[in-house]
């Protein structure tokens, strides 16, 4: 299947990052797509596809789907899947976990794509630095949803970790959009969020 061409990577990446929400089944996928397209229309240009518990073939439908609907609006999707799942569905680029990150040596995709990873600590925020992502997600910043068991970073340990890399960090965990200007004095490039993303109105 030929996809449409997203915005070019060298383009400043956005400061808003969405992360989808996992879809328990197909039954699901219909409200997943409309809503990730509401998102779009909101003006969301970075999107994760996370999905790791659909059925394989129903995933690469999914992620097709996505796709598709990201570049029609210059949006960039990158998968939460492995550096090989991405290149088969040619996926703007890949996330990876901090387990695949650390098991990683060298940068998984070449620099025609994107790659980003989950850093919680400083030895994850180094080996990210070392295999040459492009940008990482640092959490859990506050309090979450998604993780309540999470303890999370505060504001003064998210930006000593900073500290710790040159590539472009994320802020994410109980973010919102009007967290950004806290975030970016606290050292972030931008934030990501799943739920206050994801479940936001259109603008009218």
């Amino acid at each position: 299947m030929e996809l449409s061409t997203s915005i070019p990577m060298c383009s400043p990446l956005p400061r808003i990052y969405l992360i989808t929400p996992e879809p328990s089944g197909a039954d699901e996928l219909p409200d997943f797509m409309a809503r990730l397209e509401k998102a779009l229309i909101s003006g969301i240009r970075l999107v994760q596809l996370r999905a790791k518990k659909l059925d394989p073939k129903i995933y690469e439908s999914l992620a097709q789907q996505a796709l598709i609907c990201c570049h029609r609006y210059q949006a960039l999707l990158l998968l939460n899947s492995s550096p090989q799942k991405a290149i088969e569905l040619n996926s703007d680029g890949v996330h990876l976990d901090s387990a695949r990150l650390m098991s990683c040596q060298n940068r998984p995709l070449g620099t025609n794509k994107l790659v980003s990873a989950a850093c919680h600590n400083e030895a994850q925020l180094k080996k990210a630095e070392s295999i040459g992502v492009d940008f990482v997600t640092l959490s859990p910043v506050l309090h979450t949803q998604s993780h309540p068991e999470a303890k999370p970073l505060g504001w003064d340990n998210f930006a000593k970790l900073t500290s710790f890399t040159n590539r472009q960090v994320y802020a994410l965990g109980g973010m919102k959009r009007e967290n950004l200007t806290n975030a970016q004095e606290h050292g972030a490039y931008g934030i990501a969020a799943i739920s206050a993303l994801w479940n936001e109105k259109c603008p009218a």
